[in-house]
């Protein structure tokens, strides 16, 4: 078969599942988005729906079970799904980094074992990384593992753990040794299961991102096995935490687009349909300035985001263009809900109307998987780094 029939035949597949997905947010995502997120309610219903889909192994290679995607379809099938509901995307991320984790990182024991159960949504879960007090300086986590013959014994608090509550399973990073110079090779990585002495704390009260569970994660003497170090080796755990966020960056990204997109769509609409002076507002120069900067920053964000995933794909060190993307993206998706709720005037302020979701989830995706001011600061580096003086 000739490369260009297999690209044929790539793209006619990626083509099928983004129909696929466009007709399952129409007919079950669309019609219940309001109901869970005005009353906070958990989606049990969709996530059962997303793992019929595959969705949980979406990334996972298919010689583990999963659909084997490349992160290109990916981030088109996030960038979908957000651009009506943002927040259930958030179920998957977290899950798919974890996943990305022991896949990239894991003797192939720990795939066996972890891989086919993630792809098929059997175990759920996700990444606990950040701490009450480390957030954007990982380094500076104090939740400790200590070596107990062929335990290790975990004490310590996440908080903001996506999954938390709902999940089964986490990638919790931890320091091994807490003396290490640099902090960084004092760091190691676990699958931890919960049971006996993991606990969840507090479920977080949030502005947006409503229905999808944040929660605190408390270890009290939690024994894991040391065969669930993942990689077997010990002061690996730094690189493959962060490693794991370019996926998750690009995920961020592409829920921006979506957040930009959606915010056009239901701007567009309205500005047709809503009439000052005799015309629709959509005539009126003011309006149309608006859109034209709204639709020009949601495809620019696109193909920065395509870029990443691209790069992603081929193998490449990432992080420069997962960052550019998760930057622009997210605050694409802020300033275009920002203009859609201006667009919609007062009505904007009316939980009847979806924009105001929008708006309220845009904002985190400043904030999640990295500042969009750490953001920057990666950019510049890297920048610095290919081309030096």
């Amino acid at each position: 078969m000739s490369a260009h029939s297999q690209r044929r035949i790539e793209a006619s597949a990626e083509q099928a599942l983004l129909e696929a997905i466009d007709r399952w947010v129409e007919r079950e995502v669309r019609p219940v988005v309001m109901h869970h997120d005005h009353n906070d309610i958990w989606p049990a219903e969709l996530v059962e729906q997303m793992k019929e889909m595959g969705l949980f192994g979406a990334t996972i290679g298919q010689e583990y079970e999963g659909l084997g995607l490349p992160a290109t379809t990916y981030a088109k099938i996030i960038a979908t799904i957000s651009s009506y509901w943002m927040a259930i995307t958030g179920i998957v991320n977290s899950h798919l980094i974890m996943a990305a984790a022991v896949e990239r990182f894991g003797t192939e024991d720990q795939k066996q074992k972890w891989l086919p159960k993630f792809a098929s949504g059997e175990i759920r879960g996700g990444l606990a990384l950040t701490e009450p007090d480390a957030g954007t300086d990982l380094q500076a986590i104090r939740t400790t593992a200590v070596r107990d013959g062929d335990d290790y014994i975990i004490n310590g608090t996440k908080t903001w753990i996506t999954n938390g509550i709902q999940g089964s399973c986490f990638a919790v990073l931890v320091k091994t040794d807490p003396k290490a110079e640099p902090r960084y090779n004092g760091m190691s990585f676990f699958v931890c299961p919960k049971g006996p002495g993991f606990s969840v704390g507090k479920k977080f009260d949030k502005l947006g991102y409503k229905a999808i569970d944040s929660a605190e994660l408390v270890f009290e003497n939690y024994r894991v096995p040391a065969a669930n170090l993942i990689g077997g080796k010990e002061g690996q755990g730094f690189f493959q935490a962060t490693g794991g966020l370019e996926l998750g960056r690009i995920n961020v990204a592409a829920r921006g687009v979506g957040l930009a997109e959606g915010s056009l769509r239901l701007a567009t609409a309205y500005a047709q349909v809503r009439k000052t002076m005799g015309k629709p507002i959509a005539q009126h120069q003011a309006i149309q300035l608006k859109l034209g900067e709204m639709v020009t920053r949601a495809e620019a964000a696109r193909l920065l985001v395509t870029n990443a995933a691209e790069a992603y794909d081929r193998g490449e060190r990432c992080d420069m263009e997962a960052g550019m993307a998760k930057y622009f993206a997210s605050e694409a998706a802020v300033r275009n809900s920002e203009e859609a709720m201006r667009i919609f005037g007062g009505y904007s302020y009316s939980k009847e109307y979806e924009i105001e979701r929008f708006y309220r989830d845009a904002l985190l995706m400043c904030i999640g998987e990295g500042t969009n001011e750490m953001q920057r600061m990666i950019i510049a580096k890297q920048w610095l780094k290919r081309n030096p003086a």
